[in-house]
């Protein structure tokens, strides 16, 4: 044995996930379905680029309507 070695820890964040786990054995399949609702989602770069640049650009300061006031 190691003069290193330590006795097996488990932190009770790790404990409580394995827990949970294994009360709800679908909880990672309804996690990746949650995901995929929201970020999994394909891109039409057609579509972005028109986007893009169709873009208007905005003022330095937002509120100034006019440039000729000094």
């Amino acid at each position: 044995m190691s003069i290193f070695a330590r006795p097996h820890y488990t932190s009770d964040v790790t404990q409580f996930i394995q827990k949970l786990k294994a009360d709800k054995p679908s909880l990672e399949k309804e996690q990746r379905e949650g995901r995929s609702l929201l970020w999994d989602k394909q891109i039409d770069r057609e579509f972005q680029a028109r986007a893009d640049a169709a873009e208007v650009p905005q003022q330095p300061y937002v509120y100034q309507t006019r440039s000729d006031h000094v």
